[in-house]
């Protein structure tokens, strides 16, 4: 029998799964490591603990599986994005990573917006803003508040490349990456961009080679295996940022499908077979994940943590299943009751950080289940609107494909489905991302011809929720009023700010 291990680097912990060459996971390990947030707006780990974490959690998985280190094929390994780390000459981290929601570097994200460089047309064509997340405002800021560490440092990269390079010994970039938070177009280094930022030497601290994931980078050496419990030599591949690899874990492979990918926040990603850019959403990343399709990006930032929020706050003791069960006998609408799901702001399309959540509509008549339901139609509204920015004469989503918390709760797909009129569709495995990561590791070590051609053989979908035309429709209505709210309610924002001046 031949296996492979997909293994995700994730915020809190790194995942192994063994896998079979039909998808199915034969032993899981998972080992967590701690995240510090020494101020606000800063969360950082330390590279060496990503290490640790590694080497633990493939041994349990390997254990679990019970399964000979000569029967792994190949291993690949996705990570969070934007988790800048700074390394001396050995590879030894100069200081902890600023991870993926570090956004201390606010102020250098907005100079580097404000340089109007044609490589920013990744963010929203153009119109911004950029993120304080991506590489460059990251390492702007370690330039300016710690040159010293900057000036010392002989590698700046993320935690997809330092992880790769103490498995190989390589030190190479990740195309996905580079693609999606470096403003790299085309494989094309952002010269102008850094020039116009006085950051010229940045490019001598990335990696000179990038690799796209499925390609292999080198085989194990001798520490990083006897680290993992595998055999020196073992194919390692390139993997990529973690929600970039979940469409390959959904089988998101053709033009207009979408990899609906939800959780405490919601993340969309398109494949679409030409680039093109459009305010109010991230890419087209050419070649990011698939050679020949671009991807299109959208995000929430709060949809699953709202509904945490409110259950712990407002409906305590409360069943969660209770709730969607009730909430299910409401009709659409929620009895009158309208929520704008931007209680951490807005990502796409308004890319406003300083919009906030409303439920209007509120009467004595209401109870938790209708906020419950009012929520989640917020939240599936959001997502609507970004569809509808991704959509238009030249682009148009066929089929969406649903991974994370939102697959628990039947209520919520079915809301889904109905506000965009798009069948929804539900895999056996829920953990895409370490799927793509195995899927990738299968490919990498030629068992299958293509990408898809592997996601088509470990891929397995559960079931398909159809839209119901007449909610639809309901649902087509109601959106115009949500679509009010975020105009209106920035309004009433202005005037409280203006009075607490």
């Amino acid at each position: 029998m031949a296996y492979v291990i997909g293994i995700d680097g994730g915020t809190e912990s790194v995942r192994a799964f063994v896998f079979d060459l039909e998808g199915r996971p034969k032993g899981i390990g998972v080992a967590p490591y701690p995240t510090a947030f020494p101020e606000p707006a800063q969360a950082e780990q330390n590279p060496e603990d990503w290490w640790q974490a590694l080497g633990e959690a493939t041994q349990r998985a390997l254990q679990a599986a019970a399964v000979r280190p000569d029967e792994i094929d190949a291993i690949s390994v996705d990570t969070t994005s934007c988790s800048v780390a700074t390394f001396d000459q050995q590879m030894k981290p100069l200081r902890p990573s600023l991870i993926w929601m570090d956004v201390r570097a606010a102020d250098e994200a907005a100079d580097v917006g404000a340089t109007g460089d044609p490589a920013l047309r990744l963010n929203s064509a153009g119109k911004g803003p950029v993120s304080a997340e991506w590489m460059i405002p990251k390492a702007l800021w370690i330039r300016r508040h710690q040159p010293e560490i900057y000036e010392k440092a002989h590698a700046i990269c993320e935690y997809q490349d330092y992880l790769n390079y103490r498995l190989t010994g390589r030190y190479v970039g990740c195309l996905n990456n580079v693609s999606i938070r470096w403003h790299w177009i085309n494989r094309e280094k952002p010269f102008s961009l850094l020039g116009r930022l006085g950051l010229e030497d940045l490019v001598q601290k990335w990696p000179d080679e990038v690799v796209a994931p499925g390609d292999p980078i080198a085989g194990l050496n001798g520490e990083a295996a006897m680290h993992l419990g595998l055999k020196p030599g073992t194919p390692v591949i390139q993997g990529g940022a973690d929600g970039f690899i979940a469409i390959i874990g959904l089988g998101v492979t053709e033009p207009g499908q979408l990899g609906l990918i939800t959780g405490s926040s919601h993340l969309q990603l398109a494949v679409t077979d030409r680039v093109f850019h459009r305010p109010g959403l991230w890419g087209a990343y050419a070649d990011c994940v698939y050679n020949g399709s671009a991807v299109l990006e959208g995000g929430q930032t709060s949809t699953g943590s709202v509904i945490k929020w409110f259950t712990s706050n407002f409906a305590a003791g409360a069943d969660y299943n209770e709730l969607d069960r009730a909430a299910a006998e409401i009709p659409p609408g929620a009895d009158g009751l309208l929520a704008l799901d931007h209680f951490q702001g807005n990502r796409t399309p308004y890319i406003d950080a300083k919009s906030r959540g409303a439920l209007v509509g509120l009467s004595l008549a209401h109870r938790p289940p209708h906020i419950f339901r009012a929520i989640i139609e917020g939240i599936c509204f959001g997502t609507e609107a970004i569809l509808r920015v991704f959509q238009g004469e030249d682009f148009r989503i066929s089929e969406a494909v649903v991974c994370g918390g939102a697959v628990r709760s039947p209520l919520w797909l079915q809301i889904h489905a109905d506000v965009s009129g798009i069948p929804l569709t539900v895999n056996e495995l829920a953990d895409a991302t370490v799927l793509g990561s195995g899927i990738l590791a299968a490919y990498g070590a030629g068992h299958y011809k293509s990408i898809p051609d592997a996601c088509r053989a470990m891929v397995h979908r559960a079931s398909v929720i159809e839209p119901n035309e007449k909610n639809h429709a309901i649902y087509s209505e109601l959106f115009a009023g949500y679509e009010r709210l975020y105009s209106a309610t920035a309004d009433v924002r202005m005037a409280i700010a203006g009075a607490k001046r």
